[in-house]
């Protein structure tokens, strides 16, 4: 039964949603302190795969060192973005950067310290991975994370990237 129950939460958490503009809701670049509109941190023209995490968060980071374990052999095969942005609160941005220096993550990392930005895009919870397209539409959304699942994620950058 537990798992009938997972399997359907696991249907239910993936979405295809229909292109959704970007909120302009500022975020913070860890590595610069600098705040900037969440949308300003999407180079059009390229797919982008956002994962938001928290430094609480172990599927969360589960997720980021597999999709980083991967990202140099995908991007081999198709060309886009992956940045990652931290719900945790503001007091939290050393653990933050910390933690990403710890990791070597050689991608954008951002900060939403209020939670503004989890509110404009109206979700609950992390792991929380978001596609967005070359015309910097949001795609694809998903909720949660189980090993493999990152594969997936690269099917749909796939997708989204050869249209």
């Amino acid at each position: 039964m537990k798992k009938i129950l997972a399997a359907i939460a696991c249907m239910v958490s993936v979405a295809s949603v229909n292109a959704q503009d970007l909120p302009n809701t500022q975020v913070k670049d860890v590595n610069t302190g600098k705040k900037m509109p969440f949308n300003q941190t999407i180079e059009k023209g390229k797919v982008t795969v956002i994962s938001f995490w928290a430094t609480w968060c172990v599927p969360c980071k589960k997720e980021i060192k597999n999709i980083s374990l991967k990202l140099a052999d995908w991007k081999k095969e198709v060309d886009f973005n992956y940045i990652t942005m931290s719900i945790d609160e503001a007091r939290a941005e050393g653990l933050v950067r910390t933690y990403a220096i710890s990791q070597g993550w050689s991608f954008p990392y951002y900060i939403d310290p209020n939670s503004d930005l989890k509110r404009s895009l109206n979700f609950q919870s992390v792991p929380f991975t978001m596609i967005v397209d070359k015309e910097g539409k949001a795609a694809w959304k998903h909720i949660g994370y189980e090993e493999g699942g990152e594969n997936e994620v690269f099917a749909k950058v796939k997708e989204l990237s050869a249209k």
